[in-house]
């Protein structure tokens, strides 16, 4: 239980999808309602750095955390998140980052959750931006399995709020443990940004 999570092979995977990611698809929709590609982008860069925080028990500019805003992505977004999912895979190899608790943003909780919590978010959040973009995208397995493991274990992963994880969506008994994930996140494994538009 107490070995660090290898994030390398899913921050790698997350940085090749946002590179494939065309400035003509920032508008489109995504499994997250209400999130647009660039949002979901934006997010994706906000997180990457309160996680790189939470492990590294540094603080964080409170400027980051914004979330899923698409007008605020950055100049040279690709390439700077690329190098900020290089930094938060390195930051989690320290089996420091798994003791006690830390800050994930402005919610605290034990080291090792909030490293399943990051991981959990490439992962998902990865496969939300490769269909919303037509590409690939086939994580590291034994993070997903991972991942699935620590969804199923609450009874609702779910935000009321209808945010960026809703109410579980059923998959079948020979469903992959990636569709399980998504499933358990509440996703459509069969989303497609043209089943999207009624």
């Amino acid at each position: 239980m107490d070995e660090t999570l290898d994030f390398h092979p899913t921050a790698t995977a997350m940085a090749r999808v946002l590179a494939g990611i065309r400035d003509d698809q920032l508008g489109g929709p995504t499994p997250c309602p209400a999130y647009t590609v660039a949002d979901l982008a934006e997010h994706v860069t906000g997180l990457t750095a309160a996680f790189t925080h939470a492990a590294s028990r540094t603080p964080l500019d409170p400027s980051l955390l914004r979330d899923g805003d698409g007008a605020q992505l950055p100049d040279g977004w690709r390439e700077r998140t690329a190098a900020d999912l290089a930094g938060l895979a390195d930051a989690w190899d320290d089996p420091a980052a798994y003791e006690g608790t830390t800050m994930a943003g402005p919610v605290e909780m034990p080291g090792r959750e909030a490293g399943l919590v990051a991981l959990d978010e490439l992962v998902v959040h990865g496969w939300d931006l490769a269909r919303a973009t037509g590409q690939e995208w086939a994580p590291d397995a034994a993070a997903v399995a991972a991942c699935a493991e620590f969804v199923a274990s609450f009874d609702a992963p779910a935000n009321e709020d209808g945010g960026l994880f809703g109410p579980p969506v059923a998959v079948g008994d020979d469903a992959s443990d990636l569709d399980r994930l998504v499933g358990l996140t509440g996703r459509d494994p069969r989303w497609t940004p043209r089943h999207h538009r009624h």
